[in-house]
């Protein structure tokens, strides 16, 4: 088995490729920045994906040397704050990274997908589920992959193919680089990547027969951490 990852720099893509190594499964890393990651199971790829031209063309070249049956679409960006304080800039990569990265990724394999049983993961949030002031866009992309995933499953289900979609609570991730707040570390108050990459495990040695679609991951407490 081989995963595609998206973001395997830090945070969740990180812990994820590191598990997925430990049993055993090819990982194949995009980020702008090195992981550190040293093992021969691994291979990363360093790449800005908000130039869709250039990661379309490198995933095409991978697509013809490896045979891909997973997809962890994880790499996110996040701005906050209110909505007039964002630019053009920061709403462009929230919407590149966030939806249409998946997409292209989605579209390039799904015809391979469709042979191979592939699995597709999403790393959604709960903001995709929610009102967010302070978090509008944030929270529109991240409803659009969820709404993306949903709707691939519906085309692909019938070739077996198998899509879920992950919405984490507040993760000790550096998503919230950006914002003036940030997880808060003590026990209970925020989620960790490496329970969100036990996770994605989980749902990739499922038996055949079911699709696990949705699912979403809160801490026991809902404590913020201002900066």
């Amino acid at each position: 088995m081989t995963a595609v990852i998206t973001g395997t720099s830090s945070g969740i893509g990180k812990s994820t490729a590191l598990l997925l190594i430990e049993n055993n499964i090819e990982v194949i890393g995009f980020s702008r920045t090195p992981s550190e990651i040293q093992n021969p199971l691994f291979k990363e790829y360093l790449i800005d994906l908000t130039d869709l031209k250039a990661f379309e063309k490198l995933i095409r070249e991978i697509k013809k040397e490896k045979e891909i049956s997973v997809i962890v679409n994880n790499a996110g960006c996040g701005y906050y704050g209110l909505h007039e304080e964002l630019n053009a800039s920061m709403i462009h990569e929230m919407v590149t990274v966030n939806l249409e990265v998946p997409m292209l990724l989605t579209s390039i394999f799904l015809r391979d997908f469709k042979k191979n049983k592939g699995q597709i993961i999403n790393i959604s949030s709960v903001t995709a589920k929610e009102i967010n002031p302070h978090g509008a866009a944030y929270g529109a992309t991240k409803a659009g992959l969820t709404s993306f995933g949903s709707s691939i499953f519906a085309e692909a289900r019938k070739y077996g193919v198998r899509v879920t979609n992950i919405h984490p609570e507040m993760t000790d991730t550096d998503l919230y680089r950006n914002a003036d707040f940030e997880a808060n570390t003590e026990f209970g108050c925020s989620l960790t990547s490496s329970l969100i990459a036990e996770t994605i495990l989980n749902v990739l040695k499922s038996p055949e027969g079911f699709s696990i679609n949705d699912i979403t991951i809160n801490p026991q407490y809902h404590r913020l951490k201002r900066k």
